[in-house]
């Protein structure tokens, strides 16, 4: 009796070894992306959400047979604090995992020293290649002179936009006096340049009154800077402050009762509807690849019922992109190897939910539509969906085709063997 006990027991354990050989078989089949983002600190809610937001999409590519005849994707989150020295920490621990996948959005300064980093370990591990997927950090350069084969993007980088902005200004004989705000890294610096450059070029009669750039997510009070955009007459602001730097800058340009209109690059980001208010109506503006209210797209569905998991919008459309773009990707390549993906997402056209992308071969930047909206009423029908349950969401002004939104580069692509 004492015998078979001994016997079952045994034979228990190693059913029970065997089954999580199984699992752990079946885990490491899981394609994982290692997503770096700031999930603490002064950004942490938007890395939160961004994180969020890709895990619903993975969710559903996943429930849909997910890639290569079944494998899933799987989000792994590293935080990076918005730190370029704690990307660096964490890309490392990234590849002693061997995850060969990365994503990342926040802060093209964070940008900047990850593609350098991948450039390196490919170099130096041509048999443990990692591909950087890059869905929000637009500093241009990244697709000109310091374009890489292991880099792509999926937003529209910030020259295309401020061409995109300006183009729109120049016919508004309303704006005289311009003040430029933007935070004191990369990308506030060229929103800066490129907006000198293109409003001088297209409208030379309007005046900057303002260039100023405020410490990355540092400031806390904005009320004197909106003190002195009051003192200085400007009719406009041009921005591309994302995260508390806008949330807290329009709140305290709402409590000041500053009439100027904001052209803003994330005018509709994490926070900054809320922030609004029926004061904003009708003067802010923001530049994006995809919102609620643009009839046509198939995206409607999925972004309500992420709406009511999450309590918060569904505000990354080029997400969406990233993702469908890398399971056909993989599907065309017939392998996750990110040489042999990379290969296939190079010149790739793509219809997805939200619109046709196509990824530039010669640097690896996405070419898609791009809108201008202005915060409106919910009335219901042009403007459908509010934002943030506020009442007011965002109407388009202007559609701009693919073809109209490209911009020469200066990338001369460096290949594999």
């Amino acid at each position: 009796m004492q015998l078979h006990f001994r016997s079952a027991a045994k034979a228990a354990a190693v059913v029970v070894a065997f089954a999580g050989v199984v699992a752990g078989q079946a885990a490491a089949q899981n394609i994982k992306i290692a997503y770096i983002d700031p999930l603490s600190g002064a950004f942490a809610n938007v890395g939160e959400a961004g994180a969020a937001q890709f895990q619903m999409v993975i969710d559903d590519i996943n429930a849909k047979g997910g890639v290569l005849g079944g494998r899933k994707f799987e989000l792994v989150k590293f935080d990076n604090k918005t730190s370029p020295q704690e990307s660096l920490i964490q890309f490392n621990a990234v590849t002693d995992q061997g995850i060969r996948y990365i994503t990342q959005g926040n802060g093209s300064s964070v940008a900047g020293v990850l593609i350098d980093a991948v450039n390196k370990w490919n170099e130096r591990n041509p048999d443990k290649t990692v591909l950087y997927l890059n869905y929000a950090a637009v500093d241009p350069d990244f697709t000109n002179d310091k374009c890489s084969f292991w880099h792509f993007r999926f937003d529209a980088n910030s020259d295309m936009k401020m061409q995109a902005l300006t183009n729109f200004m120049a016919k508004k004989p309303a704006i005289k006096k311009v003040y430029l705000f933007n935070q004191d890294y990369q990308f506030g610096k060229q929103v800066s340049k490129a907006a000198n450059d293109m409003l001088k070029k297209k409208r030379p009669d309007v005046k900057i009154v303002g260039d100023e750039f405020i410490p990355l997510g540092k400031v806390k009070d904005f009320a004197p800077y909106v003190a002195k955009i009051k003192a200085s007459g400007a009719d406009t602001i041009i921005t591309g402050n994302w995260g508390n730097d806008l949330t807290l800058f329009v709140k305290a340009a709402r409590d000041a009762g500053l009439k100027t209109d904001f052209y803003t690059y994330y005018g509709g980001g994490l926070g900054t509807p809320a922030a609004l208010g029926a004061a904003a109506e009708g003067k802010v503006k923001q530049i994006t690849e995809w919102h609620m209210n643009i009839p046509g797209t198939k995206v409607e569905e999925f972004a309500q019922a992420f709406k009511k998991k999450h309590k918060i919008e569904f505000y990354y459309g080029r997400v969406n992109n990233e993702m469908r773009m890398l399971t056909a990707a993989m599907n065309t390549a017939g392998s996750d190897d990110p040489a042999k993906v990379a290969r296939a997402m190079e010149g790739m056209f793509l219809s997805t939910e939200i619109g046709d992308i196509e990824m530039r071969k010669e640097d690896h930047q996405v070419m898609q539509n791009l809108y201008i909206s202005t915060f409106t009423k919910a009335d219901g029908k042009s403007v459908k969906y509010d934002v943030e349950d506020t009442g007011f969401g965002f109407k388009t002004d202007l559609e701009l085709p693919r073809k109209d939104t490209m911009l020469p580069t200066t990338c001369q692509m460096k290949r594999p063997a």
